[in-house]
């Protein structure tokens, strides 16, 4: 891996941020390859429209605030990104919670794997089957 592809990788994290906070599923969908998997700790593996469709549905106003992203030390076309996500729902309540997404990247630095990390039990009573 070079530089230019951290910047590349950087640069998508920081896009894909942007447009979940936006809930801007196009612009999100257009970030995956067409096979591209997502994990969810809620919802388990799915494709990418279905899962921020999912989302959308389930969604009010977000906030979104980076705290880092972190590229492989490794080489492997692969990095995460670590933030705060204060998750507005459509019935008003909200969740607030650190999350960790690991993307992994074609040699097009275009997503084709995304697992969702953070702890579901502090937020299943709040969001509980609302986007299942």
């Amino acid at each position: 891996m070079n530089s230019s592809s951290k910047e590349l990788y950087t640069e998508q994290i920081r896009t894909y941020l942007a447009a979940l906070e936006r809930g801007d599923v196009g612009a999100i969908c257009a970030l995956f390859t067409p096979d591209a998997q997502i994990f969810s700790p809620f919802l388990g593996w799915m494709k990418p429209a279905p899962f921020f469709a999912k989302v959308n549905a389930a969604s009010g106003k977000s906030t979104i605030t980076p705290i880092d992203i972190c590229v492989s030390a490794t080489g492997a076309p692969r990095a995460t990104g670590y933030f705060i996500y204060d998750w507005g729902l459509k019935d008003g309540s909200a969740v607030r919670f650190e999350c960790v997404d690991v993307f992994e990247f074609d040699e097009n630095a275009i997503i084709e794997r995304m697992i969702i990390v953070y702890d579901t039990y502090p937020i299943r009573s709040t969001v509980g089957d609302k986007y299942a």
